[in-house]
């Protein structure tokens, strides 16, 4: 599991070569010629908008400060727009022992310029940052007299109601072996807002509950399929095994507004497993949450 978190850490660390903007910035007005004009152009490697993520956080902070929030805006009237999610870009590369595949996705619609730029640019400037990355292990590779590099990045859209869009960008790395991460968005359509985990509860009680409803499932699904496996804390042989989630564990919300946890490969089970995700029975959170506006 330390292996993880220190390529996890180098990721962090990479630093995006100036050619490389224009790779992925030539890409982008290729695939979107008609670019509206009236919304400010945002460099994602250099100019990632400080003022667009202090708008994220005010949003997501208002609704972990106030738990009441994000019922409270329901009152708000809503524009008539059409919120989707197209490619924006597609960046491939590669040789005959190596290949990337990079799509990039671009939230449109949304009458917060501000949060729809902050996801935007977020979006490029990781999926440049991995390209970087998988260009310098290609050539680290070709130095050492080749080997194999895979390097899959892309999106679904897991969830688009008239209320909510959860959008799901996965990345599966191989080299020797796979390591596939997910990270989830989801987002409050009508009002505008980035919902975190926390923000769906009235306190930190649901790391609890949670956890303590996935350990139990894991118990039971491995009682019932032996080709099923799970690290649990203080039951398997793996020193970090899983014990609790995050407070901002990945997470996203249903059409039938039902919440999902997950857990990228490795984290919680073997790599045979892949990435998992437990579905939670609301009626197992319902004494922890702030509302059923979201979860129902």
């Amino acid at each position: 599991m330390s292996k993880i978190n220190d390529t996890k850490k180098k990721f962090d660390n990479i630093e995006i070569p100036d050619e490389l903007n224009f790779v992925v910035q030539k890409a982008i007005k290729e695939a979107n010629p008609m670019k509206n004009n009236k919304r400010k152009t945002i460099n994602p490697i250099k100019n990632f908008g400080l003022g667009a993520a202090a708008a994220a956080v005010l949003f997501a902070g208002s609704v972990n400060i106030s738990p009441a929030f994000a019922q409270s805006m329901t009152n708000i009237p809503v524009l008539n727009s059409i919120v989707k999610v197209i490619t924006v870009n597609e960046l491939a590369d590669g040789n005959n022992n190596s290949q990337t595949n990079i799509s990039t996705p671009q939230i449109t619609g949304l009458e917060n310029e501000e949060l729809e730029q902050t996801l935007n640019s977020k979006y490029e400037q990781e999926n440049a940052k991995l390209y970087a990355q998988f260009k310098k292990n290609m050539a680290k590779i070709e130095e050492q007299g080749g080997g194999h590099l895979g390097v899959d990045a892309g999106y679904k859209v897991l969830t688009n109601t008239e209320d909510l869009l959860s959008i799901s960008r996965y990345t599966v790395e191989t080299q020797a072996s796979s390591y596939e991460t997910i990270h989830n968005d989801t987002i409050d359509k009508k009002n505008e807002l980035l919902i975190t985990l926390p923000s769906l509860f009235r306190d930190n009680t649901y790391i609890d509950t949670i956890s303590t409803y996935i350990k139990d499932e894991m118990r039971k699904q491995m009682d019932a399929d032996v080709e099923k496996s799970y690290f649990i804390a203080g039951e398997s042989e793996v020193n970090d095994g899983f014990d609790k989630i995050k407070a901002d564990q990945n997470f996203s919300i249903t059409k039938n507004n039902e919440l999902i946890i997950y857990f990228d490969q490795f984290e919680a089970a073997p790599g045979y497993m892949g990435a998992i995700k437990f579905k939670i029975p609301t009626s197992v959170i319902q004494g922890n949450l702030v509302s059923n506006h979201y979860i129902k």
